[in-house]
């Protein structure tokens, strides 16, 4: 069996190693005796440590080659060995230390996320004070993927006219999606596609640039301390509440909300909870305060159409206040999900249908 290593070096000085496999099960012949007598388990064992060593390495060369821009340090991986029934363990190391630098990232962003009401314009339905401007363009970002093939994404950006609710800018981008998902870093995958399309209408300077940005996701409404059991035991802490829509609206500078179709599951607060908690509110604004057992009020839950029984999960991204997210996406909603998502959502998906 030949097993050839080629060994490059990129210009951060990350070290990807990647395994060219030529090997092929060998014959009676090869082996210089008898089919009945050669020991197949332990070349398919063999075999085996080959085809594992080859993912291990193009999971590491694409978190690697991939990611320039926030990996700066070599992921470095341990040497072949004869026995592979520690691949979970190599994996868990990678992912461990992709975590790591993950969480550095998003603490250099929480750093300068605001939750408050920070914008030059006014909504419609308040009183003007002084010479702000009224909120008029209103942006909506979502990501659809391939039915046939989960790594293919069309991102969608779209911009509605406040009043009318008509959209009067459209783009989008479909991609091939090199970052590997980890649950509870999603922005990491999903962010790139919509932040480029955003900086593409900047760089232009179209007139109907949003002023605001509505993202299928969730802002701080987003789970803490799941995936510490990839970290190193010094480096474990409590996984800071940071979704697509912080990590966007920070990077972009825009103020952002947070739209969530389902409720993650955090601080005591849960779907069929939530659910039964505004049944008994009764609220006639059909919206209620996503207040968690520690106190805290990580958003709201709303009934945003008459009619739905879904409700839908309303948190700040960035820039903003939760009354007044609250108050413009009642504003945005012909059906249960804004219009600024839904028909971001829209066109994404009839974009990918159109390209299959």
């Amino acid at each position: 069996m030949k097993m050839s290593h080629l060994v490059h070096t990129s210009q951060d000085g990350c070290r990807i190693v990647e395994i060219m496999n030529n090997a092929k099960e060998p014959s009676s012949s090869e082996c210089n005796c008898p089919t009945e007598q050669m020991d197949w388990l332990s070349v398919q064992d063999s075999l085996k440590g080959q085809l594992i060593t080859e993912d291990v390495n193009i999971f590491a060369s694409v978190v690697i080659f991939e990611r320039p821009d926030r990996v700066r340090s070599a992921y470095t991986l341990p040497s072949p060995h004869p026995t592979w029934w520690d691949f979970a363990g190599v994996q868990d190391s990678i992912k461990g230390q992709l975590i790591t630098e993950d969480l550095r990232v998003q603490d250099s962003l929480k750093g300068q996320l605001i939750t408050e009401d920070d914008f030059k314009w006014r909504l419609p339905t308040r009183e003007k004070e002084g010479s702000c401007e009224i909120l008029k363009y209103v942006g909506g970002v979502d990501l659809s993927f391939s039915k046939d093939d989960s790594s293919i994404a069309c991102g969608t950006l779209v911009v509605l006219d406040l009043q009318t609710l008509k959209v009067v800018y459209e783009d989008s981008s479909i991609v091939r999606l090199q970052i590997p998902y980890i649950p509870g870093f999603l922005a990491f995958r999903e962010a790139p596609v919509l932040l480029e399309l955003l900086d593409k209408m900047k760089n232009n300077a179209h007139c109907f640039y949003p002023q605001l940005l509505m993202v299928d996701g969730n802002g701080l409404l987003h789970p803490r301390g799941k995936f510490c059991c990839y970290l190193k035991l010094e480096k474990r802490r409590e996984f800071l509440s940071f979704g697509l829509a912080c990590h966007i609206g920070v990077l972009v500078d825009l103020p952002t909300v947070g739209v969530g179709k389902n409720l993650h599951h955090v601080d005591g607060l849960t779907q069929s909870r939530v659910r039964e908690l505004l049944q008994a509110a009764d609220s006639p604004e059909n919206v209620l305060p996503l207040i968690g057992d520690s106190g805290y009020t990580w958003g709201a839950a709303m009934r945003s159409s008459q009619g739905s029984l879904k409700p839908i999960f309303i948190s700040l991204g960035h820039r903003i206040s939760l009354t007044t997210a609250i108050e413009i996406v009642r504003m945005t909603c012909r059906f249960r999900v804004p219009e600024p998502i839904r028909q971001a959502d829209i066109r994404s998906r009839e974009r990918l249908r159109n390209n299959q």
